[in-house]
């Protein structure tokens, strides 16, 4: 019996971690603004609104509200989860790299030479930031196939 690791299209699947790994920085470091209720009151000639139904709109922005947070969280932890199951110099580079508060202002090129002690040849860094893209692909659902027959 042999199984097979599949074959991923490169660009793709790092753009989509990439996009993933920013969502979580945003859901991370960027606070949440809760909706709050309008207590401003509207006059409705005909009443009963115009879908003749009642709403609770106090009851549907809590619902948002505690739904939002929960899903920012539960997304959070899942990305954490999965970089913690890296080996030490992939999770070491996409925490340094991908995850901190001021990761837009990193490079490669600083990561390569500055963070990581000794420093590492860019070739070196490539390898380790696609095996790491190439486990949280897979992992997180995030990965896009290569078509058969391109290559």
């Amino acid at each position: 019996m042999e199984f097979e690791l599949p074959e991923l299209d490169r660009k793709a699947t790092q753009k989509r971690v990439e996009a993933a790994l920013e969502k979580y920085r945003i859901y991370k470091y960027i606070s949440f603004d809760e909706h709050e209720a309008n207590t401003t009151a509207s006059y409705d000639p005909i009443g009963g609104g115009k879908s003749n139904s009642t709403s609770d709109q106090t009851a549907a922005i809590a619902v948002h509200n505690a739904d939002a947070k929960a899903y920012r969280k539960r997304y959070c932890e899942n990305i954490e989860r999965s970089v913690q199951r890296l080996p030490k110099m992939e999770k070491f580079l996409i925490e340094q790299r991908y995850m901190i508060e001021d990761a837009e202002y990193m490079t490669d090129l600083k990561i390569y030479n500055h963070v990581f002690q000794p420093p590492i040849s860019e070739k070196t860094y490539a390898k380790i930031r696609w095996k790491a893209f190439y486990k949280l692909a897979l992992n997180m659902n995030f990965a896009v196939l290569q078509q058969e027959g391109k290559s």
